[in-house]
């Protein structure tokens, strides 16, 4: 289940980090991709392509996706995932959507009392620079702030590990399908 950052496959200035809040947490992730800003923002504005980055373990499946194949502002998608066992649902929603620049989706419901991903993609030179900011809260004061310590975290830092490794393998593909 674990993924390390320590991975040869992931560039050197790939970064990951999680801060506490009072109010809950940050993570915030820093991935540099050699390609056209519009070639990443593509792949992440199609909805399909989470099963690619998101780990096996979690079991990720989409139920639902009532907006067809493209993420667009308002679009609502279900899924379930399973951790430790427990099959859990996940309504989220694309709060704010400015291609190819960014867009933010939040949980609506799900396992989480608050979940909001933000996805900016910079353009600096042939370098797309892009980065994930979450802030997150877990139900149940005291309880998810323990969960947080013992499990959470050291997961979320895995899934988005797994996340970038696998954008740089189809970075790769991409790149050697078709060369810059």
């Amino acid at each position: 289940m674990s993924t390390s950052c320590r991975s040869s496959d992931l560039p050197a200035d790939f970064r990951l980090s999680i801060q506490v809040f009072e109010k809950g947490y940050r993570l915030d992730a820093f991935l540099p991709l050699p390609i056209s800003r519009r070639k990443a923002f593509a792949f992440f504005q199609d909805p399909r392509n989470l099963f690619d980055i998101t780990p096996d373990w979690l079991d990720f499946r989409m139920v639902a996706n009532k907006n067809g194949e493209v993420v667009c502002e308002g679009a609502e998608y279900d899924y379930h995932i399973r951790w430790f066992g427990f099959k859990l649902k996940w309504r989220s929603r694309i709060q704010s959507y400015n291609p190819p620049r960014e867009f933010t989706d939040i949980q609506i419901a799900g396992p989480y009392e608050k979940w909001e991903h933000h996805h900016s993609f910079k353009e600096q030179g042939e370098t797309t620079l892009m980065f994930d900011t979450v802030t997150y809260k877990l139900p149940f004061s005291y309880i998810g702030k323990a969960a947080h310590t013992l499990m959470v975290k050291k997961q979320l830092k895995d899934i988005f590990c797994y996340r970038a490794l696998k954008i740089m393998e189809w970075v790769k593909d991409l790149t050697n399908e078709y060369p810059l």
